[in-house]
């Protein structure tokens, strides 16, 4: 009999649904679409409440057999306890070899839910992947990339580090431009004049943008004398969750791959 599981962070929610696992209870399930947007969510998933402030309450009545946490949602362990059985997963720690903790988390929740088979076709179904983007892109030599974020007309998250996007690059055998410190998540909140480059590289922005952010720079000098603004590279992604896990890490390698060959001609 399937167990009813409530996921409290999302890379744990997304594994499950790429094992054939969904939880029956989501937290912050009607942001998913804008942050997420693949798979997605079942109609009758409920949405139990931002991550800080989850609706107990609303949980309760779900009975749920499982509640799976990650160390973003810790604190509030000892109330999920009154509720049902709890299990904290890592989803994210720094790793010499890249995606080896959302292939470990992959492993982990298959073994908890007995769907050791399916995380093992996942995990090989991912590398595959992954594999045959990293060959595309071998063929087409692309510049460096600069992964941003907009936060306003002034202020990016850029990423790079440690986290998912980086080990995505590493993966695929692509240069990150952004070459400056990143905090322990994989990114640094820069103002615009912080991602000046003499290097040819391409900035690729994800989705969500703020509507202003981009009609206001094209008003500021500063931003339209960037070489990558001057020579029009630069590219627009659909969302990927940066603190995903091997779902979304494939998600982002399939959207910079086939947004490379299309700029290549």
């Amino acid at each position: 009999m399937a167990q009813r599981v409530a996921a409290l962070d999302w890379a744990i929610a997304e594994t499950l649904f790429a094992l054939g696992e969904p939880p029956i209870a989501l937290v912050a399930a009607s942001d998913w679409d804008r942050f997420v947007v693949e798979p997605r969510l079942p109609a009758g998933t409920v949405d139990i409440g931002i991550q800080q402030e989850v609706n107990f309450e609303l949980l309760a009545t779900l009975r749920p057999d499982l509640i799976l946490t990650s160390p973003f949602s810790q604190d509030q362990e000892p109330a999920l306890a009154r509720i049902g059985p709890v299990r904290r997963f890592i989803v994210f720690e720094p790793t010499e070899t890249p995606l080896e903790r959302p292939r470990a988390l992959t492993r982990e929740l298959g073994a908890l839910l007995k769907a050791e088979r399916q995380a093992e076709a996942l995990i090989a179904h991912t590398d595959a992947q992954l594999a045959a983007c990293r060959a595309r892109l071998a063929r087409l030599r692309p510049p460096p990339v600069l992964l941003v974020g907009f936060l306003d007309a002034r202020h990016v998250r850029a990423y790079g580090g440690v986290g998912l996007y980086q080990n995505v690059l590493d993966t695929l055998g692509l240069q990150n431009a952004w070459t400056k410190p990143s905090n322990a998540w994989g990114f640094a909140t820069t103002g615009i004049e912080g991602l000046a480059t003499e290097r040819d590289v391409r900035l690729v922005a994800f989705q969500p943008v703020p509507p202003d952010a981009l009609p206001t720079l094209a008003q500021s000098p500063l931003w339209r004398e960037l070489p990558f603004v001057k020579a029009g590279h630069m590219s627009i992604l659909p969302p990927v969750l940066m603190f995903g896990a091997l779902p979304a890490a494939l998600r982002f390698a399939r959207l910079i791959t086939s947004e490379l060959e299309r700029v290549a001609g």
